[in-house]
């Protein structure tokens, strides 16, 4: 006999820790009491059902049979038996046989074709799983074909070691099957979004954050150097892809994406999360630097200082959100010279001349100005190129001032990175 009390105690537990729907966990229930009938009583090619009565703990089981016809299924006289391998040795004594005649016929004549086009794909008809239409019709009214109809079976209690460990399978799978359709469906929507969930553990450098009821991971490469994460630690976390596996759904997670910081920017500033300031480019070194592009669709909203906010708090819970990481917030601007320009800041441009062929902008600075320009390591020409998508070669106002393109920065830089690397290894 069912224990009613502990089987409710246990209905209450899943759906509130695992989030599972009570109607889920009961149709898993009945699914695997039907498992355990069909496998100690049941024959081959049945349909089990079971109705639980969670208040009563009564359990109704009974037979779904399908409503068929001989264009549906294969009835048994039309089964026809095997024919003898040697086409002569069914062939009366004294007869023989000419060798064309036992050629393929031509495409186009009958017996011609595929063996696929020829086969038979129909289901051979089986009383337990099958009722022809006719029958089904004198029982109830209104049959159509393929419809279910179902028979009452007679109730049994005891089951066999074997069917209860079916049953105990049959329980899991739906259950796990139940928990990743509520992952997807609350997970599902919130891709290219920002969630919010606490360190579970550190492996080899990747993070495992605890979400409840998935767990997603944040890899190395995805973290802001030089940030220290520390199990139990509450973090932010960009999703940027929601897997689903026949192990589970996986969450990827990133703290170094681009858009982690527009979507940043939007929590913090309503301006961005309504769509009045737009984010239109963004250029990031995590944990560094980066370089923003905004646009006002509202002439009467400035989109900096929307960003900005009343003296720097929105970007500075922005910076220290993101392990004080330096934010230059500029304006978007169609008018290519002024962009470059701007995406230079802080250094002040002299003249900038633009060659679209090559996509190439010239920009002079004043020679005061040039380490500001290039920046540490190359590091504010660096982001403006990738701001702009402009190649940008930078010099002085002296004549044997150097000419330094972005692309020679970034090499520098790399080689930099590179020996770094090296030296922690």
């Amino acid at each position: 006999m069912l224990d009613l009390k502990l089987m409710k105690s246990a209905l209450d537990q899943l759906e509130e820790e695992r989030k599972i729907p009570r109607q889920k966990i009961l149709d898993a229930l009945e699914q695997a009491l039907a498992a355990a009938y069909k496998k100690d009583y049941g024959k081959k090619g049945q349909i089990v059902r079971c109705k639980l009565d969670v208040d009563s703990g009564k359990m109704d089981f009974y037979q779904v049979k399908i409503a068929v016809d001989e264009s549906t299924v294969k009835m048994e006289e039309e089964i026809t038996p095997p024919q003898p391998s040697n086409p002569t040795s069914a062939l009366p004594e004294g007869k023989g046989i000419k060798r064309e005649e036992l050629k393929s016929p031509p495409l186009g004549e009958v017996g011609g074709g595929s063996d696929s086009e020829n086969a038979d794909e129909r289901q051979h008809f089986n009383p337990e799983h099958h009722i022809l239409l006719e029958d089904a019709k004198k029982i109830k009214k209104g049959v159509k074909l393929e419809d279910e109809l179902t028979f009452p079976l007679e109730i049994k209690e005891d089951f066999g070691r074997i069917a209860a460990q079916t049953a105990k399978q049959v329980i899991i799978q739906r259950i796990r099957e139940a928990e990743r359709e509520g992952v997807m469906q609350e997970f599902g929507g919130q891709e290219n979004e920002i969630v919010s969930g606490i360190v579970q553990k550190i492996e080899h450098g990747n993070a495992f954050v605890d979400f409840g009821q998935v767990v997603g991971l944040l890899p190395y490469e995805e973290q802001i150097p030089n940030e220290s994460l520390r199990r139990g630690q509450r973090i932010k976390c960009f999703l940027y892809s929601v897997e689903e596996t026949p192990r589970g759904v996986n969450l990827r997670l990133s703290r170094s994406h681009p858009r982690f910081l527009e979507k940043l920017f939007a929590l913090e500033a309503p301006e961005v999360s309504a769509g009045t300031v737009e984010v239109r480019a963004i250029a990031r070194e995590p944990g560094s630097r980066s370089k923003i592009a905004v646009w006002s669709n509202d002439p009467n909203v400035d989109p900096v200082g929307s960003c900005v906010g009343q003296k720097g708090i929105r970007v500075s819970t922005v910076m220290g959100e993101l392990s004080n990481e330096k934010i230059d917030i500029i304006p978007w601007a169609e008018d290519p010279a002024e962009f470059v320009t701007g995406a230079l800041s802080p250094a002040k441009v002299l003249d900038i001349e633009l060659d679209e062929g090559s996509h190439t902008a010239k920009i002079e600075v004043a020679d005061e100005q040039l380490s500001l320009a290039i920046g540490k390591g190359g590091q504010n020409v660096r982001l403006a190129a990738k701001l702009t998508g402009w190649r940008i070669d930078i010099r002085g106002t002296t004549a044997d001032a150097k000419v330094l393109s972005s692309e020679e920065v970034l090499e520098v830089a790399e080689a930099t990175e590179k020996e770094k690397t090296e030296e922690k290894k």
